[in-house]
C-alpha cells in the first residue's frame, strides 16, 4: 500500500526539520508539505530535506486539499506539523488498512507532557473519539485516497474541518480508531493555558455541532500553530 503523508504548515520553521525527519523514518511512499504562505524558513527547510512542497491559500482545510490533490498514494495520512507517529503506530495503521475494508480512521491522542492534567485530557480525548465519533486533526486522520476524492475532501471551513470531515467519512464506511498514539505538542495548552484551551475547544466543538457558523467560531481560536 502506497501511503502519502500530507503535512500542513504555516511558519513551522522552529520544529519542522525534526518533524519531517521523523516522518521520513516511517518510510512512506511520499511526503508532501502543504504550505499556506509561510514567511519564515518553512519552505526552504522542506526543500533542503528534499520534501515536496505544495502551496495554497492559507487555511488548514485548503492546504490539506491542495496536498491531497497532488498525492499519488492509495492512502492519505494527514499529519500536523507538531504531531508525530512512531514506526510501530504507522505499521499498525498499514496493517489494519490492508486487512479489511475500512474507509479510514485516526489514532488515539497523546499530548507530549508529564503534567497529569494533560495526560487526563489525552485520555478523555480518546474516549470522546471512541464513544462520540468526534475526531480532531491532531489525531492524524487517514483515509483511502479514492474515498477522500469521493467525499470531495475537506470542506473549506476556517475551523472544525477535521470534525466535519470525519463525521462524513464515518457515514460512508467503516472507520477505525487505533489505540496506538499520535503524539502532539503541548504548545497550545502551555501557551494559552490548560483550562482555557480545554474549555474553549469544548465550546467550539459543541457550538459547531449545534450549527453555529464556523466563521464566527474561528474568531475564538488564536493562531498558535
Amino acid at each position: 500500500m502506497k501511503i502519502s503523508v500530507i503535512v500542513p504548515t504555516l511558519n513551522e520553521a522552529l520544529a519542522l526539520e525534526e518533524s519531517l525527519t521523523a516522518v521520513s523514518l516511517l518510510n512512506p511512499h511520499e511526503i508532501i508539505v502543504a504550505d499556506g504562505g509561510s514567511t519564515d524558513l518553512t519552505v526552504p527547510i522542506a526543500g533542503r530535506l528534499a520534501i515536496r512542497v505544495v502551496t495554497s491559500e492559507v487555511g488548514r482545510a485548503r492546504q490539506m486539499n491542495a496536498g491531497a490533490k497532488e498525492a499519488t498514494g492509495d492512502l492519505l495520512l494527514f499529519l500536523h506539523a507538531d504531531s508525530r507517529l512512531s514506526p510501530e503506530s504507522f505499521s499498525k495503521m498499514t496493517e489494519k488498512m490492508l486487512s479489511g475494508e475500512p474507509a479510514g480512521g485516526a489514532f488515539s491522542l497523546a499530548i507530549e507532557s508529564e503534567k497529569i492534567s494533560l495526560k487526563l485530557i489525552s485520555t478523555l480525548a480518546s474516549w470522546r473519539s471512541k464513544y462520540l465519533n468526534l475526531v480532531y486533526g491532531d489525531q492524524a486522520i487517514f483515509v483511502r485516497a479514492d474515498m477522500f476524492r469521493e467525499l470531495g475532501g475537506f470542506a473549506p471551513l476556517p475551523i472544525c474541518e477535521d470534525l466535519e470531515f470525519f463525521r462524513r467519512l464515518s457515514r460512508q464506511g467503516e472507520v477505525i480508531l487505533l489505540k496506538e498514539k499520535a503524539h502532539t505538542s503541548a504548545r497550545r495548552w502551555t501557551t494559552e493555558g490548560i483550562l482555557f484551551t480545554t474549555l474553549r475547544n469544548i465550546a467550539i466543538a459543541t457550538l459547531f455541532l449545534l450549527g453555529f457558523p464556523p466563521q464566527t467560531l474561528s474568531k475564538w481560536y488564536l493562531v498558535v500553530r
